[in-house]
């Protein structure tokens, strides 16, 4: 992903970051919307996140032990997200989502796990084949996969519950957990179908399975709630990440008392790391937190400039004659290089042209606008984008598109 193989030409290099910009070597501004492919609510270097930092080591920065600050973000967190009664703190989205469904399989005694093809849930075995992001081109056993790992995951199509009932037949007595990003975020920005969350719900319980949300991009992102809280649908288990810690290594898994007493001590299924629960890392969730509380207009804010910023994507596309649909919500934003309406599925997000993408990073680039290397990632806003910086992405838009249609022209 960060050597730019899907666009080619030279990687982008940063020197540095700083409210909503990117330098590179040079010391050319750019308007980033990667936001560390999410993390960075408050964009780069964000003073109350990143000043006294001194203040928080000088009492040690990883103990070994259990600590008091600990035990208060869950229940900052769990008072937020009714659905997570017990959680337990790791450092990064990977973490949380192999330790939920390691938790899955021990509390139902049961081998399958079945997941959604363009959802990213981390780099470890179980969930790296036909995912999104940048490992959409995984494959077993040439990534180093065992075919066996293989064999105990379902990937169905996302949005499409037909597509769970025909690979579960059979199998249904199996099952594990149901594991699905609430809100895709990482083939593209996908949104779940009217009653899809629902069905998934229907199923995992009808075969008394649980239904793990991955919310590693989307809690934080879309309110104090995350998705599940948006879209009323509650998980047995929730993986947390990206924001929570404000550009700092902090995630989490939790969710329902009786699921989570499989966690070691209480049960046999064990997690573990040195820096999980650290107290500089837990120390920051708290001041993402605080700065969220204290400002009621964030969230309208950041969705009013990503509605301005999606509103001035689709003139300009319009206007350019390219019939792209462009998607919103929150302050993410997307579109496909695909003519019709927005994406469902994954099979739909690998129709977008991989080509005309490329030209496009590379013209906004060129234009000022950093975007991810990827056609499978989305654009993030943060809280310092402002007025000035969407017109400026929308210009920048209106040149580059200019340039893909007259590619496509030629």
């Amino acid at each position: 992903m960060r050597a730019g193989a899907a666009v080619g030409g030279a990687p982008f290099m940063q020197s540095r970051g700083y409210g909503p910009y990117a330098f590179d070597n040079d010391g050319r501004r750019y308007i980033d919307y990667i936001m560390a492919y999410g993390p960075l609510l408050f964009g780069h270097a964000h003073p109350p996140l990143v000043s006294g930092l001194d203040v928080l080591a000088a009492s040690g920065s990883v103990f070994g032990s259990t600590h008091d600050n600990e035990l208060r973000l869950a229940q900052r967190i769990a008072a937020y997200v009714p659905s997570v009664q017990q959680l337990r703190f790791v450092s990064s989205g990977t973490e949380a989502v192999m330790s939920a469904v390691r938790v899955a399989r021990a509390f139902t005694g049961r081998p399958l796990l079945l997941r959604f093809a363009g959802n990213y849930h981390g780099h470890f075995d179980a969930a790296l084949f036909g995912a999104g992001a940048s490992a959409h081109a995984m494959l077993v056993p040439e990534s180093g996969i065992p075919a066996g790992t293989a064999a105990d995951v379902i990937v169905a199509r996302y949005n499409d519950p037909s597509s769970v009932d025909a690979l579960l037949a059979g199998r249904a007595h199996q099952l594990a957990a149901i594991l699905v990003e609430p809100v895709a975020a990482n083939m593209g920005l996908v949104l779940p179908q009217t009653g899809f969350l629902n069905a998934l719900r229907a199923r995992a319980d009808a075969v008394g399975a649980l239904l793990i949300f991955d919310e590693v991009v989307t809690w934080l992102r879309l309110g104090l709630g995350g998705a599940q809280t948006m879209l009323g649908v509650a998980p047995d288990l929730t993986t947390f990440g990206k924001a929570m810690g404000g550009g700092f290594p902090l995630a989490a898994f939790g969710g329902r008392a009786d699921v989570m007493e499989s966690v070691a001590p209480s049960g046999c299924a064990f997690t573990g790391g040195t820096f999980s629960g650290n107290p500089f890392c837990i120390a920051l969730g708290h001041r993402v937190l605080d700065l969220i509380e204290n400002d009621e207009t964030l969230y309208p804010r950041m969705d009013e400039r990503a509605q301005r910023l999606a509103a001035g994507l689709r003139s300009v596309l319009q206007e350019v004659g390219f019939d792209y649909a462009v998607t919103q919500l929150g302050s993410m934003v997307d579109f496909k290089f695909r003519a019709g309406s927005a994406v469902t599925n994954y099979d739909q997000a690998l129709e977008s042209d991989g080509e005309r993408f490329a030209t496009y990073y590379h013209a906004m680039r060129e234009g000022g606008v950093l975007l991810a290397p990827s056609r499978n990632e989305l654009m993030f806003l943060s809280s310092v984008h402002g007025d000035e910086e969407i017109d400026e992405t929308i210009e920048a838009a209106r040149v580059a598109l200019r340039r893909v249609r007259n590619r496509t022209l030629g």
